[in-house]
């Protein structure tokens, strides 16, 4: 068997249909490769026993303990029959029950004294945990031949614990694993062998050994250094390449020109820009001025300043006889955008217009709603070259839309943008244009490493001068609902003081979802991450709205937003609510992000536990924007000890939002904070957390720059490239691509 095929082996060939069936449907494990990267989540030590205190509820659970006790007792007038045995470990009790027929071989085998693993879901009984019907393994001396062999497998070793199912227990596991155990043998090592004797790492075939089957707590540091090492490094490669290839393709040289619209622009601005402004700017001037494209990820928090750096780097493309082009994700945000930025520019975005400046340019709009005559003039605009800049959604990439010479494309909120729409934007230009990716979800230095690996990061951390600071607090709607009469009061106050405030829901609520079309219902309801915490449908926009008119809000104007508005409505809210003609604005998270009202000083989050931390930050940004300070009330009907009020209490605590995505990210776990189209990272990161592993992940990535640097195409590193051609599937090589 070569070396590349013993690990490419279906497992039906080695484990027989029905345990490969489980394995593919419920763990995504289908070679022996998968499954020798399938390693266990921890391991217990035999004689030292788990701590029952610490059982996790509703969760399957693996425990090591001894029979305290046993009987039968009987209910239905002895028809019915039940175990009950009560299990210690020193730290706690735990009782297990079983019933029927299922009662016979754990009465004999489970005699006070022995000692054994069970595997179930905790749940709680007459106040007490409990497993029913767990399923076991004996761990000490019977006579039975299962338990004979449990002992010799497990006696004074580390027994692994696997990420298990219902359907397969962490033993079985172990049982599949010890079968493929010996293909290990054959693993295709992908670090140079340089850089692994250099960095003292055990060979892979060993760290795979070590990793299932320690014989001791130091085997297991051994395996776990080595095999976080690889997949951060086989990642970063395969960024670095990427990066590679990008420097390797053509672009036009956009410089700064003196005298010109930059030059205008930054004359008539009413205050100075940032430090971080100013810094991050000539990192965006240094990658225009080259003749490779720029690909830059500009990160900052909400309010820092960023679009005021994009414009500013549209300009100097401008001014360099290149257009460019601004993508938002919804046509609400891209109004805004084209709003601002023409306010911002005044009759500098004016170009050709009577009134507007000589050095002017035009700067239109396009969105998909657009009626046909301004739609038409504007594509002619953008053909000829009058419009310098455009800002539009995804409506910009259709085939129709052609541009004279495209230099610049800004993404705003990348995560909305599929790879596809990326790529055509790209085709739209000559030659490929440069690109600057803008998102105000803050991003761990490592997360930023690993997701967006294949950009470049600038970071604007500091938030111009005259913001005001926001004060956020928890309202406990269920165990003190004269917290939330307090929040409606807080809210008047502040209109009487000349402000507005917002009001967020998580659902719309209307006649499309009473009719029984329940799409929308299920989507609303995805958001919820606690989601046992609701048994109620989350609270609607339509609703609360009108409960507002009618009770506590009466006599204010309210009025509400939502997706599923026509967009000139939509324009006519907004457009009212920014002139001050409306008092409270209820809204779903379409105001999440670029929403520009500074007299806005108030925002009441309804159902603030199913919204995620990064998103609740985002929506509190949108107050305090202006001079007075800015209040931010999370209203929850969450149990004061749950998961939700904790996350919601995180958000109250601070204003940071790097240390708020940490959060995010440790309560998350990877899986899901990757977004939903890192399948292919996720399913290469089995043994490296992200936020934990700082240094392997920077470390890596020099390493890898420095290897690609060398051999772009790997041609001294036949290893590395197998390995990395088994991690660039199509699934994964599209998560790249999405960066």
């Amino acid at each position: 068997m070569d070396r590349v095929s013993s690990f490419d082996e279906p497992l039906k060939k080695l484990l027989g249909g029905a345990t490969a069936k489980v394995m593919a449907e419920h763990l995504d494990l289908h070679t022996v490769g998968d499954l020798l990267h399938h390693y266990p989540r921890r391991y217990e030590e035999r004689g030292r026993l788990t701590a029952l205190a610490d059982l996790p509820l509703d969760e399957h659970v693996t425990v090591v303990a001894q029979v305290a006790d046993a009987r039968i007792l009987m209910f239905n007038n002895g028809r019915g029959k039940r175990l009950e045995v009560t299990l210690t470990d020193g730290s706690g009790r735990l009782q297990l029950v079983f019933f029927g027929h299922g009662v016979h071989k754990p009465h004999k085998e489970l005699l006070p004294g022995r000692q054994a693993m069970f595997a179930g879901k905790v749940s709680v009984f007459n106040r007490k945990m409990q497993l029913a019907h767990p399923t076991y393994q004996l761990l000490d001396a019977s006579d039975a031949d299962e338990a004979t062999e449990a002992v010799d497998a497990f006696a004074g070793r580390l027994l692994p614990i696997y990420p298990a199912c219902k359907q397969l227990d962490s033993w079985r596991i172990a049982k599949a694993v010890d079968a493929v155990l010996p293909s290990a043998r054959d693993a295709v090592d992908p670090l140079p062998a340089s850089l692994r004797e250099g960095r003292g790492f055990t060979p892979l075939p060993e760290a795979l050994l070590k990793v299932h089957r320690p014989q001791t707590r130091a085997d297991i540091e051994d395996a776990r250094a080595r095999l976080k090492w690889d997949e951060a490094f086989v990642l970063q490669v395969a960024l670095a390449r990427r990066r590679y290839a990008d420097t390797q393709l053509p672009a036009a040289a956009r410089r700064p020109v003196g005298g010109g619209l930059l030059d205008a622009f930054d004359a008539k601005l009413p205050f100075t820009l940032t430090e971080g402004q100013e810094k991050v700017s000539k990192e965006i001037f240094d990658d225009l001025a080259t003749e490779h494209p720029m690909h830059r990820l500009l990160q900052g928090e909400v309010g820092s300043g960023k679009t005021m750096v994009a414009l500013r780097a549209m300009l100097t493309v401008v001014d360099a006889g290149g257009q460019a082009a601004m993508l938002a994700p919804t046509e609400v945000l891209a109004q805004q955008h084209h709003r601002s930025i023409t306010e911002m520019m005044g009759e500098l975005a004016e170009g050709g217009m009577l009134g507007g400046s000589e050095q002017g340019t035009k700067v239109v709009l396009l969105t998909g709603s657009m009626g046909m005559p301004a739609r038409r003039q504007a594509l002619l605009d953008l053909v000829t070259g009058e419009a310098g800049i455009v800002i539009g959604t995804h409506a910009l990439i259709e085939d129709k839309v052609q541009f004279h010479d495209l230099g610049l494309v800004v993404v705003d909120e990348q995560h909305r943008f599929g790879v596809e729409q990326r790529d055509a934007l790209r085709s739209k230009g000559r030659q490929p244009p440069h690109l600057l990716v803008m998102t105000a979800t803050p991003i761990p230095r490592t997360v930023a490493m690993t997701v967006f690996g294949d950009l470049e990061t600038s970071v604007l951390d500091q938030l111009p001068a005259g913001r005001s600071p926001i004060a956020s607090h928890v309202v406990p709607a269920k165990d003190k609902p004269h917290f939330l009469a307090r929040a409606w009061e807080r809210v008047r106050e502040e209109v009487e003081n000349g402000h507005q405030a917002y009001v967020v829901c998580p659902r719309i609520g209307d006649e499309a979802e009473e009719d029984g079309k329940g799409a929308k219902k299920t989507k609303a309801k995805k958001a919820a991450p606690d989601e046992d915490l609701e048994k109620r449908p989350p609270l609607a926009v339509l609703e609360v709205a009108d409960e507002l008119r009618k009770g506590a809000l009466a006599g204010l104007s309210v009025e509400v937003l939502h997706g599923r508005m026509h967009p000139d409505e939509k324009d006519d809210v907004m457009r009212r609510f920014a002139a001050g003609d409306v008092d409270v604005l209820v809204a779903t998270t379409v105001i999440e992000v670029g929403v520009n009202v500074p007299n806005a000083t108030a925002m009441v989050i309804m159902d603030a536990d199913r919204f995620g931390v990064s998103q609740l930050h985002q929506l509190r940004g949108r107050v305090g924007r202006g001079s007075a300070p800015g209040l931010c009330l999370l209203v929850s009907e969450a149990h004061e000890a749950s998961p939700a009020r904790a996350r919601l209490s995180a958000v109250a605590a601070t204003l940071d939002g790097f240390e708020l995505s940490r959060i995010d990210l440790e309560q998350r776990r990877e899986g899901d904070v990757l977004g939903q189209a890192q399948s292919g990272v996720r399913s290469s990161l089995r043994m490296l957390t992200v936020i934990d592993d700082e240094e392997v992940i920077a470390a890596a990535r020099e390493e890898a720059v420095a290897i690609v640097a060398a051999d772009p195409e790997l041609e001294h590193l036949p290893e590395l490239r197998t390995v990395l051609a088994a991690l660039l599937d199509k699934e994964r090589e599209e998560y790249l691509d999405k960066g």
